[in-house]
């Protein structure tokens, strides 16, 4: 039944990512994970973070399914996504390893009870009645996204690309080095293509 496969396609993929992102922190320091990396302070646990919430959030009260601990909503007065993508002093990464993998179980137990088409309602979408489907489709997009990022932050952090978690070697660095030139080499032919005018 189609159904049934796709819900098992899209579950299963979000699990690969789910352990991707988490594959993210692996062999780096505390300082290293938390550090923000970008203009907006973007950093690997922080991303960590809010999948934990969109998790929770997304297979947790949209199916009449609340989380075991309150978690903060989009219509909650003075609620901004920016506090939940970085982790405090306070907080080890196992804590946040530990929140995320506990969402993540409560989710799988949603996905895994319900039927693909189980009838779900998100207040803040343009069209909120939604099925389990659309959930899933969703949060599969999201933790790709996030991966992206992850993927990008790891690379400037250590030279380790894609799903694998070692740094680059010095022959690597050389090899992309050469890469990155090419690329702005055409980029620069592009910008100014009568460069004697």
């Amino acid at each position: 039944m189609i159904d049934e496969f796709a819900k098992e396609y899209l579950h299963e993929s979000l699990r690969w990512a789910r352990a991707s992102l988490l594959g993210k922190l692996d062999g780096l320091s505390e300082y290293d994970v938390r550090r923000p990396l970008s203009r907006t302070g973007t950093n690997l646990l922080g991303l960590v973070r809010h999948l934990t919430l969109t998790e929770a959030r997304y297979f947790g009260a949209i199916f009449g399914r609340p989380y075991a601990t309150p978690i903060p909503s989009f219509d909650d007065p003075g609620f901004h996504n920016r506090d939940y993508m970085w982790v405090g002093a306070d907080e080890s990464r196992a804590e946040v390893i530990a929140d995320y993998t506990r969402a993540c179980r409560q989710a799988d137990e949603t996905i895994d009870e319900l039927p693909i088409d189980a009838p779900g309602q998100v207040p803040w979408w343009p069209q909120p009645d939604v099925k389990l489907f659309n959930v899933l489709v969703h949060v599969v997009i999201e933790t790709n996204r996030h991966l992206g990022h992850a993927d990008i932050l790891r690379e400037q952090l250590d030279g380790a690309l894609g799903a694998d978690p070692t740094p680059a070697s010095e022959q690597d660095a050389v090899e992309w080095a050469a890469h990155r030139a090419r690329i702005e080499e055409a980029a620069q032919a592009v910008s100014n293509p009568n460069p004697l005018i």
